[in-house]
């Protein structure tokens, strides 16, 4: 028997004998199926009135679907749902409402084009006349903003406020709609390291004034900082409830994936050679006019991860994208190699390619695979023309079957199966499909977007470790991430993007999240530090 097994069982008996007072929330025995696949298996948990409950597991652990049952998206097979002692039927999010369960989704569920105030009422009204509805729900938001310390300007409009902000007006819509027990569904994903840790005293400031808090996320980091109690998800089962004083990131990791788990990137110095990639004054305009890179000059040689680091929105996306040929920059030259391209001489993405290019997207489901195709036909997306593929009139079915099935073995893609839908797979078993289908090809220059988005910490190992054995081996990667420990601890050399711009490079043996957090706000931290001097 490993510690960690000992420790998630102490842990959980310590719980079970916790203060007979009623748990803000009680599951017992939760099932739940989806055709042959058993996503909550007897799942019974207790998250305690005024604490900060953290859940975290493996993709497909089931903690989604387990949290989906909570807020009434899905009805368990079987099982019970208690809130605050009382047996609750919760058959929809209006049933969860109205037992106080409120719910923070990831992606937030606002309207760019509305106020803040009428985001914060927006199916909830309060009658036929609209404008005793806003009255009331004025009223009620500086309350909260008073009691919470969530200060929002009510007449601003979402779409021209920060992510930091806009998650505060989702967590005001939760409150003003009775909350008691609020759940957030990976909270600092889009936030900067100073908005993440404004979030955490809001929410230590909610905790403190009685709200119950269940925080879904895979950085172990947060959970040791922010929670009381921690439960480990593995398989569809509970693999242990644990206080977090008498845990670490290590036995957590463990018992996440049943294996010990290298939470740090282990490399050596790089050794860059050649320029592989020149970009210089690279400007991008969207399909709405909007200029979205702005003069963006920099250069990734052969042998070295280059990072760019910034808050989702700030250009990293459309900077990938005409990169890889897929959208047209306005001005500017990119090089790769020997050939230089400007925006009357631009490329497709297949070019791209055949000039030694790779290119793992932001967003698989969008950009990287076609959902309903075979795992084998997602494959090979975007090399389809390769003669290793093609016969002389027809695709070559068992060839490419028998490379998906070599890749999956390489990859530790699970399961194993090339003819399963590319749907049916976890989210971080698609990620390594596509990073599979990418790496193999031996590119010279990688795009990495999001490498580890969504991504169980076992799988974020593995993809850490292929990125550094590409660079080992003379490869150049460009890696673009909103995971500030993922890009200090894999670039070599750190770029800050920040409204279109690159405001800075920083040397990884240079950087902190301090520094990096204010630039990817836009703040020179030698400026601000010339102010306070």
């Amino acid at each position: 028997m490993n510690d960690a097994g000992v420790v998630g069982r102490e842990a959980a008996a310590d719980l079970s004998s916790a203060a007979a007072l009623p748990a803000a929330i009680e599951l017992r025995n939760i099932n739940k199926s989806f055709g042959p696949v058993h996503a909550n298996r007897d799942i019974s948990l207790r998250i305690e009135k005024g604490s900060i409950h953290g859940i975290i597991g493996e993709n497909g652990a089931g903690k989604s679907t387990l949290m989906s049952i909570l807020y009434g998206f899905y009805q368990a097979d079987s099982g019970e749902i208690f809130v605050d002692g009382t047996q609750q039927t919760i058959r929809s999010p209006d049933d969860a409402i109205a037992a106080g369960i409120g719910m923070v989704h990831q992606h937030f569920m606002l309207v760019d084009t509305f106020t803040i105030l009428e985001n914060v009422i927006l199916g909830a009204e309060g009658g036929a006349l609209l404008a005793d509805g806003l009255d009331k729900a004025r009223e009620e938001l500086a309350r909260l903003q008073r009691e919470y310390e969530l200060e929002v300007d009510p007449d601003a409009l979402v779409g021209d406020i920060p992510v930091g902000i806009q998650q505060r007006v989702e967590i005001l819509k939760a409150l003003l709609r009775g909350a008691e027990t609020l759940i957030l569904d990976e909270p600092t994903g889009v936030l900067t390291p100073q908005e993440a840790d404004h979030l955490f005293r809001i929410l230590a400031s909610l905790r403190d004034q009685g709200k119950t808090i269940v925080l879904i996320t895979h950085k172990l980091r947060e959970i040791m900082a922010i929670t009381q109690n921690v439960t480990v998800m593995r398989q569809g089962r509970v693999a242990a409830n644990v206080r977090t004083a008498d845990t670490s990131t290590e036995q957590l990791a463990e018992l996440m994936v049943g294996r010990k788990v290298l939470l740090r990137v282990d490399k050596k110095p790089a050794t860059p050679t050649d320029v592989v990639l020149n970009v210089d004054g690279l400007r991008v305009v969207d399909g709405l006019g909007v200029e979205r890179v702005k003069r963006v000059g920099f250069n990734v040689r052969a042998g070295e991860i280059v990072g760019i680091a910034g808050v989702a929105g700030n250009g990293q996306s459309e900077l990938m994208e005409a990169l890889a040929g897929i959208h047209r920059p306005t001005a500017g030259t990119i090089q790769i190699g020997d050939a230089q391209l400007t925006p009357t001489s631009f490329v497709d993405a297949r070019d791209m390619r055949e000039k030694g290019l790779g290119h793992v997207p932001e967003d698989r489901h969008r950009m990287g695979l076609v959902m309903p195709f075979e795992a084998n036909e997602s494959a090979i997306l975007g090399y389809h023309y390769d003669r290793a593929y093609n016969g002389r009139i027809l695709m070559s079915r068992h060839k490419i079957v028998e490379r998906t099935a070599k890749l999956m073995h390489d990859y530790d893609v699970r399961p194993d199966n090339p003819h399963l839908p590319s749907a049916n797979f976890s989210g971080g078993n698609q990620q390594k499909l596509v990073v599979a289908r990418e790496m193999e090809q031996n590119p010279d220059l990688l795009l990495v977007g999001q490498p580890t988005r969504g991504v169980d910490i076992g799988a974020i190992e593995f993809i850490h470790r292929r990125l550094i054995e590409m660079r080992d081996a003379g490869k150049a990667v460009l890696l673009v991430s909103v995971e500030l420990d993922e890009i200090m601890s894999l670039a070599d050399r750190i770029l800050v993007m920040f409204d279109g711009y690159i405001v800075g490079e920083v040397a990884q043996a240079d950087a902190n999240e301090g520094m990096l957090g204010l630039m990817m706000a836009g703040v020179d931290p030698a400026k601000q530090q010339e102010a306070v001097a």
